[in-house]
């Protein structure tokens, strides 16, 4: 296991995507930041937090479930658990934020995606990720990135949030690793 990141970058990522995402959309009132369950409504939260220190504005932050979404729902392995979709403000004329911890393939943000548009049509969606890793299937890319890495497939990013903040990674994982996770 590999370090990436520590508590200190991490708080440091999301400071400079909370600053991106001030200076690319000066209406801040349109703007809504939805996290995909579970990390991505951690991540969305404290990305919102950043926003209204340095702007003094609290957006909505609500959270995306994308359990009924996934493309590989009905495979036999695989049983949605629902854990539900939370979102506190009307989509439709929104500027959304959809926040996740990890790119990788473009799977997942493709489900939230389908998801985001079920409720509304917003005026655009922006994604923010807090590690792109590459290895996309699908032609989707991040708007706000905290950190790009190069991983082969055998190896996977975590993003550990602790019960004291100060001790949150990220870390690499090598295949052999993932067994024990």
């Amino acid at each position: 296991m590999k370090q990436l990141m520590d508590s200190r970058a991490i708080d440091d990522a999301l400071a400079k995507i909370g600053s991106q995402i001030i200076g690319n959309h000066p209406q801040l009132e349109e703007l809504a930041l939805l996290g995909i369950r579970n990390k991505g409504l951690e991540l969305a939260r404290r990305i919102c937090a950043k926003i209204n220190l340095q702007a003094g504005k609290e957006l909505p932050v609500g959270v995306i479930d994308t359990s009924l979404y996934r493309d590989d729902v009905n495979m036999a392995s695989r049983r949605p658990v629902l854990c539900g979709t939370d979102v506190p403000v009307a989509v439709d004329h929104k500027r959304i934020i959809l926040v996740d911890d990890v790119l990788y393939t473009g799977r997942t943000i493709r489900a939230a995606l389908d998801a985001i548009t079920d409720l509304g049509r917003p005026m655009s969606i922006h994604l923010a990720v807090l590690i792109d890793r590459g290895h996309r299937e699908l032609p989707i890319h991040a708007d706000y990135i905290g950190m790009t890495i190069s991983t082969t497939r055998q190896e996977s990013v975590r993003v550990l949030f602790k019960k004291d903040p100060a001790q949150d990674e990220v870390v690499l994982l090598q295949e052999p690793e993932l067994l024990k996770w």
